[in-house]
């Protein structure tokens, strides 16, 4: 199951169990089955701390628990968490075996604080960067709190399970049985919302805070290259965002950053959070900004409202707030978000296995998304608005040669259509031969392009009519003290090296304005 490179490192990383731990298989007759008992022997083959005994009780199988010898598995895994789920699988045998989380004692504290009989499900893909980060944080929080069960769920192995759950996007968590979230979170994200008094403790904390020299709203590549060189000139810099990494957290692979050869996203984002962090920056995460309140007097302070109602000062406002997917924005788009209608091939494809599903534009993402999607599904349908692919000649090409793929050109996407519960086909107008035409099918993924996140500076900083923030060559809104950069602006071509260069050269010309701009007297004071 494992190669010997692979169970050379595992021997390594088991030497770090600080008490025995028991592997609690069931087992089946499928591949998949067979597959999990030569896993669970590899894995017991490089500890003598591990054992593995079978349990044939548990309705989902196969599957397997991990538990500290001598009680009940707390960590479950149904499925066999290979791909972008082995580090997973790692992680859970070394918290279990007692080995500490890299998380602070605070985080620690507020996991054990947990009460009540929690029982999580996340149904996750193989294929899902986004999922690991929530099947780690919740392993680990059962880990941690004996009051706490966590199990993970392959939907594309346990397929009818995901169905009869109506999950259709991953990853998607269930408390107790009830829906709980979907999509990426995090540890703090997780304890958060099942911490109703944490964004009060939150406010409290950006409200005590000082006045900052300059102050980044976002943490994206723009963002986060603000931060840094803001603080490389020894500056007080703070920067609010709901998390960092921004849209990288989401892209699957980067091949495209210079001097960069290729990378994950998730791990690009990881590397920046480790060089804001080295340069000392004041990072406030899981906060939403609700509005900007811009200095009433030159050289005065601006006010950052979250929606935690926490207030942050400062004397200049780098705005990096990124993009996020645009919506088609077509009937039944919203009603089966997530119950049919998608927007990350990589994610989501796997739940689609054999079905048949359509792409909604035909630029590269589209088409890349048609590419993927084709090896998964029955037929992949995609439809563009224009009379031609906008995507690049090589993808067209490929797009081209697959043969349960088809592309309506021409094609006006008006309804998503379902039964109430999920997906069951699309409309759309034939803009060259006219009239509407019907195609039935399980799943709509939406690749039409970005939409910049802009909505709370509406009636405080110009905006164009696409929602950008128009900036000049300084990155300079027209609002003082008030810079931007990245996807949120109108600077073109969005892309990564782009937005980080941009967010450099807003610190700069912010840390210029500083210079440039007299303190008033009663700021002084403030900040002293």
């Amino acid at each position: 199951m494992l190669s010997d490179d692979i169970k050379a490192q595992l021997t390594g990383y088991l030497q770090r169990l600080q008490r025995p731990i028991e592997l609690v298989a069931s087992y089946d007759d499928s591949p998949a089955g067979q597959e999990m008992r030569a896993l669970m022997s590899d894995i017991v083959s490089c500890s003598d701390r591990v054992s593995v005994r079978e349990d044939t009780t548990q309705a989902l199988k196969p599957s397997f628990g991990i538990a500290a010898a001598g009680q009940a598995p707390r960590v479950r895994f149904a499925g066999l968490p290979m791909g972008h789920e082995f580090t997973s699988l790692v992680l859970a045998l070394l918290h279990v075996g007692g080995h500490p989380p890299k998380v602070g004692a605070e985080t620690i504290e507020q996991i054990r604080a947990l009460e009540g009989d929690l029982h999580f499900e996340v149904f996750m893909s193989l294929s899902c960067h986004n999922c690991p980060d929530v099947v780690q944080a919740l392993n680990m929080i059962a880990a941690l709190n004996p009051n706490v069960r966590s199990t993970s769920i392959d939907g594309a192995l346990f397929q009818d399970e995901a169905q009869r759950r109506d999950v259709m996007a991953v990853p998607a968590l269930f408390l107790n049985g009830e829906p709980f979230a979907s999509g990426r979170m995090s540890v703090a994200e997780i304890l958060a919302k099942l911490d109703v008094k944490s964004a009060q403790r939150g406010a409290a904390k950006l409200n005590a805070e000082a006045p900052f020299d300059v102050l980044v709203v976002g943490g994206g590549p723009a963002g986060c290259a603000a931060a840094v060189y803001a603080a490389r000139k020894g500056i007080r810099t703070g920067l609010v965002a709901e998390r960092l990494g921004g849209q990288t957290n989401d892209t699957l692979s980067i091949e495209n950053y210079i001097s960069v050869l290729e990378t994950q996203g998730p791990k690009f984002a990881l590397d920046l959070e480790s060089h804001v962090r080295q340069y000392g920056v004041e990072v406030m995460t899981l906060q939403r900004v609700a509005r900007l309140d811009p200095a009433t007097e030159p050289g005065g302070l601006a006010e950052v409202h979250t929606e935690s109602g926490g207030v942050l000062k400062a004397r200049a406002v780098v705005l990096a707030t990124g993009a996020r997917w645009r919506n088609v924005n077509v009937p039944g788009e919203h009603e089966y978000r997530n119950k049919g209608v998608a927007y990350c091939p990589h994610c989501d494809g796997p739940l689609f296995k054999g079905k048949r599903v359509a792409v909604i534009g035909g630029g590269n993402s589209g088409v890349e998304a048609a590419i993927d999607l084709a090896g998964v599904v029955a037929h992949v349908t995609l439809l563009e608005y224009d009379t031609r692919l906008k995507a690049d000649a090589v993808l067209v090409d490929k797009l081209h040669s697959l043969p349960n793929v088809s592309v309506r050109l021409g094609a006006q996407t008006t309804e998503i259509t379902g039964d109430g519960n999920r997906v069951r086909g699309l409309r759309y107008v034939d803009r060259v031969a006219g009239g509407e035409q019907q195609l039935d099918l399980e799943g709509v993924f939406v690749q039409i392009g970005l939409v910049p996140n802009t909505d709370f500076l509406k009636g405080t900083v110009e905006l164009n009519r696409f929602g950008e923030v128009p900036v000049d060559e300084k990155c300079q809104t027209r609002v003082a003290g008030v810079f931007a950069a990245g996807d949120a602006t109108t600077v073109p071509y969005k892309q990564i090296v782009v937005a980080a260069g941009e967010g450099a050269k807003a610190a700069l010309s912010a840390f210029e304005h500083l210079v440039r701009t007299p303190v008033p007297q009663a700021h002084m004071a403030m900040a002293a």
